[in-house]
């Protein structure tokens, strides 16, 4: 099943995909409206997100996001990329450099996934052997036949009950991924398929026309942009047992350090002063949301502490943010063994 899962190809295919979140996070004053035109990112962790897909191989991508006041259109064809938002009316529009298929504006906050694949790529990664990994009846997703895959952290502290994913019983890709807070019935995320079909989409539908009025604004590929988010299996491949996210005590490339192993790793970084503190300026939303959450102390030292379903965040006065799908005396534990770095 894994096997079929990471070597799926499709030809092409389109549909309408529903991505739910229930967190259960307290009101974080910040995060609505005030975006620039880009998505409410509350809708993100405790809502309802909508999205038309249409995918015809590597280079022909068309991701649209419907949202209440407007929508946001994500467009490759070939070596062009586009991204549009309704509310504004603006565009931009890169050329993407031969040899460099990859570098392209997301549509989406990074690390959101966006479609099933995505989803189902980031809980393969986590795939070692802190993992438990078993099947369940057959499913009906989206009209059509599909297996469950389901993914179990082996240690019972971590937050995440498991992590499930219904894929297609003839095409192998997923077509559903939901993921369990610990001894919860509902997920507290889903991202699945209402609709799908496979028939490859006619190619006047990757020709994006800028609506009259819109201001276009023609920018150059970014070095080392995040991919263009698409349903497909040639991006973000894993191997099982050898899981992508780094284990142990790591430091990534930008100074953070992950700490254990598995489902109950902690990520410490280094924040500014300013956010830390909260103290970065009445409009700004970081400020808001930080003073907003609750003070918490200990031997550790003090801080500012947001707690949900799926994974909890500490923000120390001194500088440092640690988070994990673990609960809050893990962190307290970790900062207090991490003091200073």
């Amino acid at each position: 099943m894994l096997v079929d899962l990471q070597t799926a190809r499709v030809a092409g295919l389109s549909g309408t995909i529903v991505e739910t979140a229930d967190l259960g996070l307290p009101s974080l004053p910040g995060l609505t409206g005030g975006q620039g035109g880009d998505v409410d990112l509350t809708k993100l962790i405790t809502g309802s997100n909508t999205a038309r897909v249409w995918y015809a191989g590597q280079d022909k991508v068309r991701v649209s996001l419907m949202g209440v006041m407007g929508e946001t259109d994500l467009v490759r064809n070939g070596t062009d990329v586009w991204l549009w938002r309704s509310t504004d009316n603006t565009a931009r529009h890169m050329t993407i450099p031969a040899g460099e298929p990859d570098r392209a504006p997301t549509a989406l906050p990074s690390g959101i996934p966006v479609t099933p694949q995505e989803a189902a790529d980031q809980a393969l990664a986590a795939i070692d052997p802190t993992t438990n990994v078993t099947t369940t009846g057959a499913a009906k997703v989206a009209g059509r036949d599909a297996y469950e895959l389901v993914l179990a952290p082996k240690d019972t502290a971590s937050l995440i009950g498991q992590v499930r994913l219904a894929v297609d019983a003839k095409q192998h890709i997923p077509l559903r991924v939901d993921v369990y807070a610990k001894g919860a019935n509902n997920p507290a995320v889903r991202v699945a398929f209402q609709q799908i079909s496979f028939t490859v989409p006619d190619a006047q539908q990757f020709v994006f026309n800028p609506p009259p009025g819109t201001k276009v604004t023609n920018e150059k590929s970014p070095e080392g942009a995040a991919g263009t988010p698409a349903p497909r299996k040639d991006m973000a491949q894993t191997v099982p047992g050898k899981p992508v996210k780094p284990s142990g005590a790591e430091h990534g490339d930008s100074g953070s350090t992950v700490v254990g192993t598995g489902w109950t790793s902690v990520l410490v970084a280094k924040v500014p002063s300013d956010a830390a503190s909260g103290t970065s300026g009445a409009q700004n939303p970081v400020a808001g949301i930080v003073n907003s959450l609750p003070k918490v102390s200990g031997s550790w030292g003090s801080g500012r502490l947001l707690s949900s379903s799926l994974f909890t965040a500490l923000l120390t006065d001194d500088g440092r943010l640690l988070a994990g799908a673990v609960s809050p005396d893990r962190l307290y534990q970790v900062a207090a063994t991490n003091a200073g770095k």
